[in-house]
């Protein structure tokens, strides 16, 4: 079923059908979003501020300019690591880093105005899982030493692991039970009770109230409150590639990351999301994100989720999460400078453990051994190179393998001494001619890899005995110039080995092209609507008697 959208006005716009469920679900939502904004925030390097204005900045103008109406959008696990290193790699300078956010918001807004949304969509679920799991590799990573009171030395997953062993011969005693009880917290918290306050946030009053008892561990300290600075985004020569790099990688991961969410919401709802139209929404609130110093979302699945079993179905659910942030943050300073960076620690280990494809990985075995490789690939350099090498290599070599596996199929089926879905009349013309004419059914559309051999397997299998070549088009919808040099490199081939070719089932656009880019004559082949008629006439053209006329 289709959403669609009412006609312009404030009345339209917001569907007040659901007015109830939206707002309890965009309540139950903010309520979820605020431990997870708090980490997230101190994780990116920006402070958790700045993770809480993500939220709220995010998942404000995503719900009301996007295209889905039940998506809640904040800061994410992917975000935030790519943002932790773009702030890492650029000093923390906010006018260098929030210029790649508002970059990222704008590349978004263009992906969706030029219609790339369903584009977004076509990198294959191998790609993605290795993709989420590095991710949830590094998120734990990152969080390891905080576990045990320390910081990890600098950025990168690297060393972060190399300061573990550190962090576990000098550890913070308090931090350590801070971050035992979180982990507990969050692993175990029955479900019963997470409908009136779920296991981060228990764990994270819990916690923060251990520190104000006993403290001794690294908590937040003063955070500021109040409505945010404007930040005047500005880029220097030096710095330019590092911020179009980091732009483009935030663009392209929010987008996929906005659009599985999406998906995710679609199936729960019965409804379809507009694909372009919510990379718009995502923009937007990248954009403005970056303007006032905060870190950049995309659609949360696990917050979209919970707002939609909590009854939120449009736009207004989303807002409403956005407006209970707002209304915390203004008087939270306070409060939050307590918090200890252990059990946010604690809470971002159970993130990153979710976003890790356990499921992919459970069932990996039973499926193509390729997509097991492929998924490794990509989480490994996921963890131990970057993201962006990651995805290209993975999108490249997922498109490589399945040209090979296409062409692998389309070389058998041409190999095929009687070709697939043959009539019992063609299998009989073929077995009275003794090999004198051979039928080729190219299958399907021919691949640029197919291409490369198919005038090699021709010719190996025709050799001398075969008088008539047919070559069947039937299930051949287009070609590309590949396909067609390859038919020529047949054609030329019969010619010089004084062999007639036929060809069949050729639609408009495959004969046009072969018309217009073919060197060879054209004009000379004989061209028949059915594979049947090139048969009858083979078989008469073999037997030496008058060639009815083609259709």
């Amino acid at each position: 079923m289709n959403t669609t959208e009412k006609p312009p006005g404030l009345g339209g716009y917001f569907d007040m059908s659901n007015l109830k469920g939206d707002m309890f679900g965009g309540l139950t939502a903010g309520i979820v979003a605020l431990p997870l904004a708090l980490a997230f925030g101190e994780a990116s390097g920006a402070g958790p501020i700045a993770g809480l204005w993500g939220a709220i900045f995010v998942g404000l103008f995503a719900s009301l300019f996007g295209g889905t109406g039940s998506q809640v959008s904040g800061p994410t696990g992917p975000m935030v690591v790519v943002f932790a290193g773009l702030y890492a790699a650029l000093g923390g300078n906010p006018s260098l880093v929030f210029a790649a956010v508002i970059l990222a918001g704008i590349m978004q807004i263009l992906l969706g105005v030029f219609r790339f949304g369903q584009y977004v969509k076509l990198v294959p679920y191998p790609v993605i899982s290795g993709f989420m799991s590095g991710i949830g590799v590094i998120i734990i990573a990152l969080q390891l030493s905080r576990l045990f009171g320390h910081e990890p030395d600098g950025g990168g997953t690297i060393p972060a692991f190399t300061a573990v062993p550190d962090a576990v011969m000098n550890p913070n005693w308090i931090a350590v039970g801070i971050a035992l009880v979180s982990l507990v917290m969050v692993f175990t918290w029955p479900k019963r009770l997470a409908a009136w306050i779920p296991g981060p946030l228990a764990a994270l009053i819990v916690g923060t109230l251990i520190s104000v008892f006993l403290p001794g561990a690294p908590v937040l300290g003063d955070i500021p409150t109040g409505f945010p600075n404007f930040v005047v985004p500005s880029v220097d020569v030096g710095s330019a590639l590092i911020v179009l790099e980091a732009a483009f990688i935030l663009a392209v991961l929010g987008s996929i990351d906005s659009l599985l969410t999406s998906l995710v919401a679609d199936n729960m709802t019965r409804t379809r999301h507009q694909s372009n139209k919510e990379l718009i929404g995502q923009g937007i609130g990248n954009s403005v994100a970056g303007f006032f110093g905060a870190i950049p979302g995309a659609g949360a699945t696990m917050r979209t989720v919970i707002n939609i079993r909590s009854g939120g179905r449009t736009r207004i659910s989303g807002m409403t999460h956005a407006m209970v942030l707002l209304a915390v943050v203004i008087s939270l300073g306070p409060l939050a400078s307590q918090i200890p960076h252990a059990v946010l620690a604690g809470i971002l280990v159970k993130v990153g453990i979710d976003t890790i494809d356990f499921s992919y990985i459970k069932r990996a075995h039973k499926g193509p051994r390729w997509d097991l490789a492929l998924m490794a690939l990509v989480l490994l350099l996921t963890v131990f190179v970057d993201l962006i090498t990651a995805v290209v290599v993975g999108v490249v070599l997922a498109a490589l393998g399945f040209v090979k596996k296409l062409a692998d199929d389309q070389i058998a089926s041409v190999n095929k001494t009687v070709p697939r879905h043959s009539s019992e009349e063609e299998v009989s013309i073929l077995k009275r001619a003794g090999g004198k004419v051979m039928m080729f059914d190219f299958g399907g559309p021919l691949s640029f890899g197919a291409a490369a051999d198919l005038g090699h397997h021709v010719r190996q299998r025709t050799g001398h005995s075969a008088d008539v070549l047919i070559l069947d088009f039937s299930r051949v919808p287009f070609l590309d110039v590949s396909a067609v040099t390859a038919i020529e490199t047949i054609l030329e081939d019969a010619h010089d080995a004084g062999k007639t070719v036929y060809l069949s089932g050729m639609n408009d656009h495959v004969a046009q092209l072969l018309d217009k880019f073919s060197t060879s004559e054209s004009d000379a082949l004989k061209s028949f609507e059915t594979r049947i008629e090139a048969l009858k006439t083979a078989e008469t053209h073999t037997l030496g008697r008058a060639e009815p006329n083609p259709a």
